[in-house]
């Protein structure tokens, strides 16, 4: 994990008042009245910058710059604290409705200034964060870097429930993730040669694929699955000749921005001559799942692991 924190509890005395009251009889009464309090005092907790935000309590209202650190936050129980979101939060369905104060990319820094929250989670790619303007108004961001495996998203989901101080459900949530992995894992551990496939991440005329050192090879990789371009890294541009060319058995394309993707693909000239069109096995791969490195990670090897070796779920 990549979580560093420190926390510091101060715990109230605890006091007993005890009374004893004899009678002329040999019994005794003893009253017992208990007052135990607790208070956590202020906590620090490190971001993926290496920055050490401090905070006095526990943030009562939270800015969410990524998609998929809103789902962290409705995932451990912190949902409702949430005061500002982007375009793209949709899942669960109430982060609908949250107000939105960016588009991913862009966010507005004086609708959230005049939001106030606790705290803002953002993200890193690696570049400059353009944080200063929330930061000089008073405004803590912890920044939370862009996943590249499934490690750094219980790292994100550890930090993050760090942060809003439910540490509990944080790893409770991990560790309902890494169990659906396993299961899924146990069915198609059986698999005596891995089946191919080829993920469609953006359509022709540009064709984009998935490589090695990405979140999506991650999860193929948990499936049991082979990357029909696993010897190219990150997100290749690829030509439609050299997908006809190593003629995949199975097709998937997550794009959802065009009419009807899978038959887009099985409609392209000279792909009638790949096995998966001929077979009928081009399929569309929810891009939310298969792309936010959140707590829906299980989900995603699921349904590449169903969409792959179907027969190993029956």
């Amino acid at each position: 994990m990549k979580t560093t924190y420190f926390k510091y509890l101060s715990i109230g005395a605890l006091a007993f008042t005890l009374s004893a009251c004899q009678s002329e009889t040999t019994g005794t009464t003893e009253t017992e009245t208990a007052n135990e309090s607790e208070q956590q005092a202020s906590y620090a907790v490190t971001d993926d910058l290496g920055n050490e935000l401090i905070f006095e309590e526990v943030p009562a209202t939270v800015v969410s710059l990524i998609p998929s650190n809103t789902e962290i936050l409705y995932e451990i129980g912190a949902g409702e604290k949430i005061v500002g979101a982007t375009d793209y939060d949709n899942y669960p369905a109430e982060a609908a409705e949250v107000e939105r104060v960016s588009d991913s990319v862009v966010f507005n820094a004086e609708r959230i200034i005049e939001l106030d929250p606790d705290v803002v989670i953002g993200y890193s790619t690696g570049g400059p964060t353009g944080y200063e303007e929330l930061e000089a108004a008073g405004i803590q961001v912890f920044v939370i870097e862009s996943a590249e495996s499934f490690e750094d998203v219980y790292g994100d989901i550890e930090q993050i429930s760090t942060v809003m101080g439910l540490e509990d459900k944080g790893e409770e949530v991990i560790g309902s993730i890494q169990q659906q992995i396993e299961e899924v894992q146990e069915k198609v551990s059986d698999v005596e040669e891995k089946r191919q496939l080829y993920v469609e991440i953006s359509p022709s005329p540009e064709i984009y694929t998935t490589g090695q050192k990405t979140f999506q090879q991650e999860i193929l990789d948990h499936a049991n699955v082979e990357n029909l371009f696993g010897d190219l890294e990150g997100w290749p541009q690829i030509s439609e000749e050299e997908v006809i060319q190593r003629n995949p058995e199975i097709i998937a394309t997550t794009v959802s921005y065009t009419e009807n993707p899978v038959e887009e693909i099985k409609a392209r000239e000279g792909w009638n001559s790949i096995e998966a069109v001929q077979n009928d096995q081009v399929f569309f791969l929810d891009s939310d799942i298969t792309s936010r490195p959140g707590p829906r990670i299980g989900d995603a090897v699921e349904l590449v692991a169903k969409t792959v070796y179907p027969e190993a779920f029956k």
